[in-house]
């Protein structure tokens, strides 16, 4: 199973779509421990994505170079260098490919994890999204790996988003705002955890409803 490079544009509409629709739940998430800006300033960043785009039909490289310039220039805070970062590597990683499969898209996950690790120094257990996006990309490179076909991959890697996510409720944030809180912020979820995890399943639904 292969995904085309050129259907891109519909798993970026996908993410804008997710982003809108979980904006709300992001901002609570966040307000527990942090700033309970998180939702607006993702869905700030991703509608004017969305606006930039237009009817314009671009592959998925193209997409997601779009998107990570407009994150990195034009959300506020950590977020925007962090899934700046996020999209662009894994623009780099497809260019040049008419068609993804799982060990293409295996590449770009890992590009998408070290990029972040790069900027924000983050490491598994510092209650960030690398909780939700390293044991995501472990998870779709050991299916890959395994030889699974791209959507098998897929509903592997949503499956440890999700139980990365959850797995930060019981740590204390050593990172941010919410570090400051030390012990305190234990007992609810990092805020860029939910917010990887919803991007990761939404790109996952679309790429495995486009996927041939």
């Amino acid at each position: 199973m292969i995904f085309k490079n050129g259907d891109g544009y519909l798993v970026a509409l996908a993410l804008v779509r997710a982003v809108a629709e979980s904006r709300d739940y992001l901002s609570e998430v966040d307000g527990l421990i942090g700033d309970g800006d998180h939702g607006v300033n993702m869905n700030k960043g991703f509608a004017l994505f969305a606006q930039k785009l237009g009817d314009a039909k671009t592959d998925l490289t193209g997409s997601f170079q779009l998107l990570g310039r407009t994150l990195l220039g034009d959300i506020g805070g950590s977020m925007g260098p962090l899934y700046g970062t996020f999209f662009r590597e894994m623009s780099k990683v497809s260019k040049g490919h008419g068609e993804i499969d799982a060990a293409l898209f295996a590449d770009m996950l890992d590009a998408a994890l070290n990029g972040v690790k790069s900027i924000g120094g983050a490491k598994p257990g510092d209650k960030t999204l690398v909780d939700c996006l390293e044991p995501a990309a472990a998870a779709f490179r050991t299916a890959a790996v395994e030889g699974k076909d791209l959507r098998v991959a897929l509903r592997d890697m949503e499956g440890a988003a999700r139980a990365g996510l959850e797995s930060t409720k019981d740590m204390a944030a050593k990172l941010g705002r919410a570090s400051r809180l030390g012990e305190r912020s234990r007992g609810v979820l990092d805020a860029g955890a939910a917010s990887c995890c919803v991007l990761l399943c939404a790109m996952a639904d679309e790429i495995i409803a486009r996927a041939e």
